[in-house]
C-alpha cells in the first residue's frame, strides 16, 4: 500500500498518535499548544480524513468516544514528506542543505553523523 500524502495538520495529529499511542479526539486536541489549538470539529474532520486515507484507525469505543491509533509508521510518513518536499526542488538536496547550514539548523556535528551514516551504508553495499 502506498503511503498517503499528509498535510501539516494531519502530520501534527499523527505525531500526537505516535507519541501517545491510542487517543480520543479530545486527547489529540489537548496535544496541541493552547494558543494554536484547532477547533474540536476541525480535528474530528481531519481524523476522519486520515482514517479514509488509512493512516490511522479506530481501535475501540469508550462510551461515545472512539479511540484511535496510528496505522502507518512514523519513519515511513516522514520519508514520504521529505520525498515530496525534495520534489519541489527537483530532487536537489544542496539548496536545502545550504539553507539549513545558514539557519544554524545543520551543525558540524550533524555533518559528521551524516558522513558516518553514509560510510556505514556504503560498507553494507547500499547506495551512497
Amino acid at each position: 500500500m502506498a503511503l498517503p500524502r499528509l498535510s501539516n495538520l494531519e502530520m501534527q495529529i499523527m505525531e500526537a498518535l505516535w507519541a501517545g499511542g491510542e487517543l480520543s479526539i479530545r486527547d489529540i486536541l489537548e496535544s496541541f499548544p493552547a494558543k494554536k489549538r484547532p477547533a474540536y470539529s476541525t480535528v474530528l474532520t481531519m481524523v476522519r480524513r486520515l482514517e479514509a486515507k488509512k493512516a490511522l484507525r479506530h481501535v475501540r469505543k469508550i462510551g461515545t468516544a472512539f479511540i484511535y491509533q496510528a496505522a502507518i509508521p512514523r519513519d515511513a510518513a516522514r520519508r514520504r514528506l521529505i520525498d515530496d518536499f525534495l520534489a519541489v526542488f527537483g530532487g536537489e538536496t544542496q539548496p536545502i542543505m545550504m539553507h539549513m547550514i545558514e539557519a544554524g539548523k545543520f551543525t558540524l556535528e550533524d555533518v559528521r553523523a551524516a558522513e558516518k551514516y553514509v560510510r556505514e551504508i556504503a560498507k553494507k553495499g547500499g547506495k551512497p
